[in-house]
């Protein structure tokens, strides 16, 4: 699951211009079929669409009362714009969301079922993970199911045939920028277009610059974003800027991805999900990364980006009123906890890493056990900035902000200015 433009519908409430027919749930259907659970799903790219049609027919296959999955499957971008209206309306049963504050939002909100009583019975997720499962009221609303680190990608054949070598520091990442300009190439492929993939950018520069505990606070709304701190970031970010591709704002990080797999490009912060969609099979093992370099020696490469994603139970589905459909999709949570559920989806889609300890990780790519010693040798692991903040913060005032940034990185103090400013009006609102 990539993390796109998010939650427009949650900014601006009751006003939202949602599409219905887009994100209806399918409903029960003739007879009441207790057994069928409805399922919404942003997993519209090809590679996961498969890897979770391949899950759920997994779930089928060993279900002994013969239950089933029927998806509802939307454009990813579509599905998060417009999942405020999608949850308040007529949902699916259970629906992809992801961890953290994003998850502990709508619990608040009082749109998800409490599973307090599955998590009792599941094994092989650590506290970490079930403390990103957990809303503010300490009951748990979330089944993780996979993770992704982000850092920064490159082919591995086009440093072999450059001679570059992966940069530690800051300063040593500017110059490879440097030298990638004068070899011909866009340095660092940048897609801006859906609002949420510089976020990354953001919160690696400001983690490396600040430390994970400041990004916690600026994300919690207790900093001011007018904050000298705030303005190393940004400054910190000019420094690279020239080296990305021109037009961002206009270009998708799908774009940017391939630009990337073209060796148009030679460097990408994204995820691993979102970079290993884009590459065809043949050239998967060509992928490499490396951490986002060190800016401050007293904070190091600690902190790692790697978002969760999993299942909730939507509270407004209708089905799930009736005992026998929550009796299965609750079967179908439990099942999706299971080292066999994660390992039926990574078998067709190698491009995340399993959350529960007793997955199968004897298939995974060498690209995928890097991944797995990035995250576990991380201090500090953040959720992305758009699950770190108020989803309504995040979509109305970071999406602009930083595509303004972008366009014209000259004004800073403008640009903060105004993003305290809207902060203190957000975050000062029950929300």
């Amino acid at each position: 699951m990539s993390r796109r433009s998010l939650l427009r519908g949650a900014a601006v409430g009751a006003g939202a211009v949602a599409l219905p027919s887009l994100l209806t749930a399918c409903g029960s259907g003739p007879g009441g079929d207790t057994k069928t659970v409805r399922l919404g799903s942003n997993a519209s790219d090809a590679v996961p669409k498969k890897a979770f049609a391949d899950a759920f027919a997994a779930y089928g296959k060993q279900s002994k009362d013969g239950r089933s999955v029927k998806v509802n499957t939307v454009d990813h971008n579509t599905f998060q714009e417009n999942i405020n209206r999608y949850l308040q309306g007529k949902p699916d049963d259970v629906f992809m969301w992801f961890a953290g504050y994003r998850m502990q939002f709508f619990a608040q909100k009082g749109l998800l079922y409490d599973i307090s009583d599955l998590w009792q019975g599941f094994h092989g997720f650590s506290d970490a993970l079930k403390a990103q499962s957990t809303g503010a009221d300490g009951k748990q609303y979330f089944v993780p199911y996979y993770y992704y680190p982000w850092a920064v990608f490159h082919r591995a054949s086009l440093f072999q045939e450059h001679g570059y070598t992966a940069p530690r520091t800051f300063d040593q990442f500017v110059d490879l920028a440097q030298q990638m300009r004068k070899d011909k190439l866009d340095p660092i492929a940048l897609g801006e277009k859906d609002g949420w993939p510089a976020m990354g950018t953001f919160d690696y520069l400001n983690m490396r610059t600040n430390g994970y505990e400041f990004h916690k606070s600026l994300m919690a709304g207790k900093e001011a974003w007018t904050d000298k701190r705030v303005k190393d970031v940004f400054d910190n970010w000019r420094r690279i800027l020239p080296y990305c591709q021109q037009g961002a704002n206009g270009r998708t990080w799908q774009e940017a991805a391939q630009s990337l797999q073209k060796k148009q490009s030679g460097l990408t912060v994204l995820g691993l999900a979102h970079v290993g969609q884009q590459f065809p099979a043949s050239d998967q093992g060509d992928i490499a990364f490396f951490p986002f370099p060190e800016m401050d020696p007293q904070y190091g490469q600690d902190a790692v980006e790697a978002p969760i994603d999993g299942f909730l139970l939507a509270k407004n589905a209708k089905e799930l009123k009736n005992k026998q459909s929550m009796a299965s999709a609750k079967d179908l949570l439990g099942w999706l906890a299971t080292p066999a559920a994660e390992d039926a989806y990574l078998a067709g889609d190698p491009n995340n890493i399993a959350v529960n300890s007793g997955a199968d990780t004897s298939k995974y790519t060498p690209l995928q056990k890097k991944a797995v010693e990035l995250v576990s040798g991380a201090k500090q692991i953040s959720q992305f900035m758009d699950r770190d903040t108020r989803p309504d913060f995040a979509s109305t005032v970071m999406i602009p902000a930083i595509q303004r940034f972008i366009g014209n990185p000259n004004d800073v103090d403008g640009l903060v200015n105004d993003i305290e400013r809207q902060k203190k009006t957000i975050f000062a609102s029950e929300g």
